[in-house]
């Protein structure tokens, strides 16, 4: 299949014959309500599947934690004190619920941000765009107590931010760019303690601070080249911290105090996660590589596939400044490819199905093959409607599996 190139906003035509194929769609009004809508919809339908299904659940770490004081008390306390593994559990599970939904919002004012909003065919790619993000391959871990939905929703709101940060660089509001461009690092160093992929968007400040060093040495500096500089180290020095902050915590826990120190310790660059990795998930650079773990690579493929494709797709785009919203898709291409790259030869390959979640480049690939944005017209796209039914399915067994104590991916 041909590349298909994005067109930046400033170049498309009001549309004036809606897509027969999406016109159903295109007569909603609302779409947040429409997503809404859709959102929980979905959710209702993954309760029903794991609750149903016989078996103690996937992930019973939660038996673990401590019984509150009085074990008939299953509500949270509000006089305080400790609270049972149940009221622990309602927690994560509502926050991971309400991560997802405000994640979903996210990705389409950040579709709105890259494609624009001022067609019908451009409200319709932001709409499919956030669709595609409520019934993700990572089904049932986006409703259960994981970070998958918390990272989802940092990484998508610090990419809007940082796509806004390029609209005020454009409109001469550099006061209001600087404010979104630090508050985008804030929460991408969120995501990274969250998990430890989230450092990925940190590129994003590599990027703009090798664009704006490369003027500066070319053409000299000004006072807006070297303070926009100055912000974009700081910001990638912010996001930096969400992985050298746990890990300085652990080096005092672990390696200052006397007594056996941790092996991790000794080296060069001490890093538990390094250790944690290797130690107990025995994974590292082509660990995971045995014949035995073929299936898992068999079950990631399609979405490796995906994810290498679609950062293939962004990288080809046609961007007319660096300040410009679609530049974002170049932005983004490095830490998706990265990803896939990553889970490829280090990790354990099946998480990518899940992790995947918190990256827009792929969910944009697919809804483009089926939406011409030069010609505002539909496309008869097997990749998109293959997608969708088998991250339906994927979602609905894995939920099977999930509910039964059996290892989902």
């Amino acid at each position: 299949m041909a590349p298909v190139q994005p067109v930046q906003p400033v170049q498309l035509q009001p549309t004036t014959r809606p897509p027969p194929l999406f016109a159903k769609l295109l007569r909603l009004d609302n779409p947040i309500r429409s997503l809404t809508l859709a959102f929980w919809s979905w959710k209702v339908l993954l309760y029903i599947v794991v609750a149903a299904c016989p078996g103690s659940g996937y992930d019973t770490s939660t038996s673990l934690i401590s019984y509150a004081a009085d074990p008939s008390i299953v509500g949270i306390r509000l006089s305080g004190g400790d609270v049972g593994p149940a009221s622990t559990a309602m927690v994560g599970v509502v926050l991971s619920h309400v991560a997802h939904y405000l994640s979903v919002l996210a990705l389409y004012r950040l579709s709105a941000n890259i494609f624009g909003h001022a067609t019908a065919t451009q409200h319709l790619i932001c709409f499919l765009s956030a669709a595609l993000h409520i019934i993700s391959p990572a089904g049932a871990f986006l409703s259960a107590p994981y970070g998958e939905s918390i990272v989802s929703f940092l990484n998508f709101t610090g990419f809007y931010l940082y796509s806004s940060s390029l609209i005020a660089e454009r409109n001469g509001a550099t006061r209001l760019r600087d404010i979104r461009v630090l508050t985008s690092a804030i929460l991408f160093a969120a995501a990274t303690m969250v998990r430890s992929n989230g450092v990925l968007s940190g590129f994003l400040f590599a990027y703009d601070a090798a664009i704006l060093a490369w003027k500066i040495l070319t053409k000299g500096p000004t006072l807006h080249t070297t303070l926009r500089l100055a912000v974009i180290i700081v910001g990638g020095c912010i996001v930096g911290s969400g992985m050298v902050i746990p890990q300085f915590l652990a080096y005092r826990m672990y390696c200052v105090s006397e007594g056996d120190l941790r092996p991790w310790c000794e080296w060069t660059l001490p890093s538990i996660y390094g250790w944690v990795q290797s130690h107990y998930w025995n994974v590292g650079f082509l660990g995971y590589w045995t014949v035995s773990n073929i299936p898992l690579f068999l079950l990631a493929a399609p979405m490796l596939a995906i994810l290498c494709r679609s950062t293939w797709w962004a990288l080809q785009s046609p961007s007319s400044s660096p300040t410009s919203p679609g530049s974002m898709l170049v932005r983004l291409a490095v830490p998706q490819g990265l990803l896939a790259v990553m889970a490829l030869t280090s990790y354990h390959v099946q998480i990518i199905n899940r992790i995947s979640s918190g990256y827009p480049l792929w969910y944009w690939y697919l809804v483009t093959s089926a939406v011409d944005l030069s010609s505002s017209s539909p496309k008869q796209s097997r990749t998109l409607v293959a997608a969708v039914y088998t991250m339906v399915a994927y979602a609905l067994i894995q939920g099977v599996l999930f509910g039964s104590f059996l290892p989902p991916a």
